[in-house]
């Protein structure tokens, strides 16, 4: 009966993740299609979908900024910002839980962690003196994001920022980068591939800025993994399926800033009653379906939230889109480039570099 419990458990996140990878595909095809119309110089016949901006973390960092110093919401990456704020909310409750639930980041590394399995007899590792090291190199990375946004940035250079065309255009630069990909990122990418099957996740555990940002708040978070000594075996499964590898044996509450909710270690306990994840300082004991179901929750009532408040769709017009994408010949023009010339990019960013000198001058 334990083992059919904890087969179901599994299967409910891997469901859950897989809907999550539906939904970020979608979005994926549907904002491809809107982009490629306007590189064609034409006005798109499909709606830009807003979750494209989940993967604008950077500007919803700036544009937090704007919200907390002057109580307004930009219209340039709305949904960006409502999306920044619905995940790191989801840490309040659930740890690090949007990494191993809903991130597709975080499913192609755990799939990437199987093949590890399939080719190695054991598990590798750094040894733990240079884990350490790499693993505080993720904090690093975010605290650079935050000391330059929040305490470096002038409130005038984030809100001329925000209404540049390089901000403006995020969203489809990002989209370029994968479709006219060169090949120093190619090779970027195959290498931390590479080394995600050498050393199991490591993207996650060493550099992601978002999942360190998540581990942080997380560790107030309202819910933990906990685990009950009268009952526990110590057998050790639960920390061989911890891919965080957390010293869960040496606990009875996990309060690791690596602790992601998988609920890997819950799956695997033989012991009934040993371990598991709860709310409310142990008092509202949580299954996978629990978790699943509110974080489909939270997720559903912030972005309907975020639509009745006019908060969802951004301000910028198909033909504004248009006009920027191609400047020289207008809203009217059909040029057939790429997403976005390399020049321009490089236009903008001495712009903005420009622009944040002259904040700091004054």
């Amino acid at each position: 009966m334990k083992s059919i419990k904890s087969s179901r458990g599994r299967c409910t996140r891997r469901w859950f993740q897989a809907g999550s990878l539906v939904i970020v595909l979608f979005i994926g095809i549907q904002f491809y299609r809107f982009a490629s119309a306007l590189a064609g110089g034409a006005i798109p016949t499909v709606e830009r979908p807003p979750g494209v901006e989940a993967f604008l973390p950077i500007s919803a960092l700036v544009s937090l900024k704007y919200y907390l110093f002057t109580g307004i919401i930009n219209q340039i990456h709305p949904s960006g910002l409502v999306l920044f704020l619905i995940i790191c909310l989801t840490a309040l409750l659930f740890k690090r839980g949007f990494c191993s639930w809903i991130c597709p980041v975080g499913l192609a590394s755990e799939i990437l962690a199987r093949l590890h399995g399939a080719i190695f007899n054991h598990r590798l590792g750094l040894p733990k003196w240079l884990d350490r090291v790499f693993c505080s190199i993720k904090y690093a990375i975010l605290g650079v994001f935050v000391w330059t946004i929040f305490l470096k940035m002038p409130l005038a250079s984030v809100k001329g920022f925000m209404e540049s065309p390089y901000n403006i255009l995020a969203d489809i630069k990002m989209l370029g980068f994968f479709t006219h990909i060169s090949p120093l990122a190619l090779g970027g990418i195959t290498t931390l591939t590479v080394l995600s099957v050498v050393i199991q996740h490591f993207w996650c555990r060493y550099l992601c800025p978002y999942g360190a940002l998540l581990g942080i708040i997380g560790f107030v978070s309202l819910g933990r993994i906990r685990r009950n000594p009268a009952v526990c075996t110590g057998c050790g499964k639960c920390e061989r399926a911890c891919p965080s590898m957390i010293a869960i044996r040496e606990k009875e509450s996990i309060n690791s800033l690596g602790c992601s909710t998988c609920m890997g270690c819950v799956s695997v306990c033989p012991e009934d009653q040993a371990i598991g994840f709860s709310l409310f300082f142990g008092t509202m004991p949580v299954k996978h379906a629990g978790v699943a179901l509110t974080l489909a929750a939270l997720f559903s009532m912030g972005i309907g939230a975020a639509r009745f408040q006019g908060h969802w769709q951004n301000r910028i017009t198909n033909q504004e889109y248009l006009q920027l994408m191609n400047p020289q010949k207008g809203a009217a023009g059909h040029r057939r480039d790429a997403v976005i010339d390399p020049q321009k990019l490089e236009r903008m960013g001495q712009m903005m570099k420009q622009m944040r000198s002259d904040g700091n001058a004054k």
